[in-house]
């Protein structure tokens, strides 16, 4: 059974997407998005409601507390596992989300890495409060400059993993790669959805974060950390909820960190898109239907491809 991989930047409608599919062919979702794993993050996520969520069934949303870790080696056992699920049932994987580090560990492998350290991550975490991510970043490269090569300095869940595996194991990461776990055995067919208007994809962003602004992202996070959410969580340090937290301490204004989200989220489509610029064997479905919400020419592909 092949397993359809549904890509793309942020805001380009995936979600959607996926759930024609699933229309269409009696797939079932498989969510490759390291921020909907944290139950109760919902706004600042993008999270579908419940009520779509009830139609069409995500796994691996909400699988987590928000002071948990979800390491990629966590998501590429629980991902594998719905996969072949999926294909015992006859159904098809449809895989939509935009963490691509998620993805290619499913189409590459991945070494088997130490596992996550809680007291080196806090450790990490309060060091990275004080001197900030590009000088962790720094740290990385003086250790391991290859991973740091490849890291962008401001990417701060890559780095303190990076130096986690750095520090726990006393060897660069690439060193892990001779004991690697298996990519998957059935095909993928990956699609990358994209507009060809760049100003399109950045209204689409703003747009998207003044809505979590209206629904209530700030009474989230306030709720979140009354509930007991360390502030230093890696999930705290996700878009949106990193810019709240710090106009909720008086580091920002609201015109700030309204203006350093939607920032943060550009930056987080371009490092996307230059990833999947770099991969092989993708099919660009640009603007077909995108802005429309429409997919059958979508779904004529994919039906095309799975015959």
């Amino acid at each position: 059974m092949p397993v359809i991989c549904l890509m793309g930047t942020t805001a380009t409608g995936k979600t959607d997407a996926a759930a024609s599919l699933v229309d269409a062919f009696g797939g079932e979702i498989v969510s490759v998005d390291s921020s909907l794993v944290y139950r109760g993050m919902d706004v600042g996520t993008a999270k579908p409601d419940a009520d779509f969520l009830r139609r069409y069934p995500h796994a691996l949303v909400d699988v987590r507390e928000p002071n948990d870790t979800y390491s990629v080696a966590d998501f590429y056992n629980d991902a594998k596992h719905c996969i072949d699920d999926i294909c015992q049932r006859g159904r098809l994987p449809v895989l939509a989300g935009g963490t691509h580090f998620y993805f290619s560990s499913l189409e590459n492998g991945l070494s088997d890495l130490p596992q996550a350290d809680p007291n080196l991550r806090q450790e990490i975490s309060a060091e990275a409060l004080v001197s900030g991510w590009p000088r962790q970043h720094e740290r990385l490269a003086a250790l391991d400059k290859k991973s740091s090569e490849r890291i962008d300095p401001n990417d701060a869940q890559r780095i303190q993993r990076a130096l986690e595996i750095v520090l726990t194991g006393g060897k660069p990461v690439a060193a892990y790669d001779q004991a690697r776990k298996p990519p998957l055995r059935n095909p993928i067919i990956k699609i990358a959805l994209a507009f060809s208007d760049r100003a399109e994809l950045h209204k689409r962003i703003e747009t998207r974060f003044d809505l979590m602004l209206n629904n209530g992202l700030e009474d989230e996070v306030r709720a979140l950390l009354e509930n007991g959410t360390d502030p230093t969580a890696p999930s705290m340090r996700m878009i949106g909820y990193r810019q709240m937290l710090m106009h909720l301490e008086r580091d920002l204004s609201f015109e700030e960190m309204r203006a350093q989200g939607i920032a943060a989220t550009r930056q987080l489509a371009k490092r996307q898109l230059t990833w999947l610029r770099n991969q092989s064997n993708v099919v660009w479905w640009v603007d077909f239907g995108l802005k429309q919400r429409r997919f059958d020419q979508l779904i004529d592909f994919i039906n095309i491809c799975i015959k």
